[in-house]
């Protein structure tokens, strides 16, 4: 129960590493309050979790829903104590494609202004909604999704990459922003996870996935999971500023 009584928000929630965190959580004793842009999965999940889990239909990349999702919390929980900025969305493509010298294909702008803007404006808003109460309360534990790819680049994710390595300096910022008030701010850098999104592929691209993770398989949602519960404990009462990576021993690219 080393989170009992504690109030957790976690963005992109209904599903996935956001579902199994939750989980997580109400069986270390907290709260939770989820919400997702997928409404029927997020009723899905908080019904499946039970009464200790709220959902919310919240799109993190608008500010007056989070804002109004997050004071509906405060009125309800009376405090917020924990903050996952879980939800995050792909919109894959090369910068640009050419063929005999002649530009064929390129990356949208509606595909990067869309990315940015939930997995990184949406982490923005979210952190910037809860900060204030939590320093009012005393303290609180933030951690941010961003991705081993943020740290190492990678082919075909000009938009993926610069949103998660623009989570990994708001992280930073943040932890030596919000420190003084006792909130900690980390982040995590997940590799190859068994996702809902990850097992929709073929199964020989998975054995490729495979084969590239120096362990010799792919992670679990509840392993990461894991991660955030660690990082949002006492047990990480003196960690603040980190990006850990979660990720079997990958390197991107290699």
């Amino acid at each position: 129960m080393r989170l009992d009584g504690k109030v957790a928000l976690i963005t992109g929630g209904a599903a996935g590493i956001g579902k199994a965190t939750a989980n997580r959580f109400l069986l270390e004793g907290a709260k939770v309050h989820i919400c997702d842009v997928d409404e029927q999965a997020g009723l899905s999940t908080a019904a499946e979790l039970g009464e200790s889990c709220v959902f919310s239909l919240v799109d993190v990349s608008d500010r007056q829903i989070v804002q109004d999702w997050v004071e509906q919390v405060i009125e309800e929980a009376g405090r917020v104590d924990i903050l996952v900025n879980n939800a995050g969305i792909l919109r894959d493509a090369t910068l640009v494609k050419v063929k005999d010298g002649n530009l064929v294909k390129q990356m949208s702008e509606e595909s990067f202004d869309a990315v940015i803007s939930v997995n990184l404006k949406g982490v923005f808003n979210c952190t910037q909604a809860v900060a204030p109460y939590m320093i009012r309360q005393g303290g609180g534990a933030i951690v941010n999704a961003s991705s081993v790819v943020g740290l190492d680049g990678n082919f075909g994710q000009t938009n993926y990459v610069a949103a998660k390595a623009g989570v990994v300096g708001m992280t930073k910022v943040w932890a030596r922003e919000l420190g003084r008030y006792n909130i900690r701010v980390n982040a995590i850098a997940p590799g190859m996870i068994l996702t809902e999104m990850l097992l929709s592929m073929p199964e020989e691209n998975l054995e490729a996935f495979k084969r590239s993770v120096p362990i010799n398989r792919l992670g679990t949602p509840e392993e990461v999971a894991n991660l955030y519960l660690f990082l949002v404990s006492d047990e990480a009462s003196y960690i603040s500023g980190e990006v850990i990576r979660v990720d079997g021993g990958l390197v991107v690219g290699t």
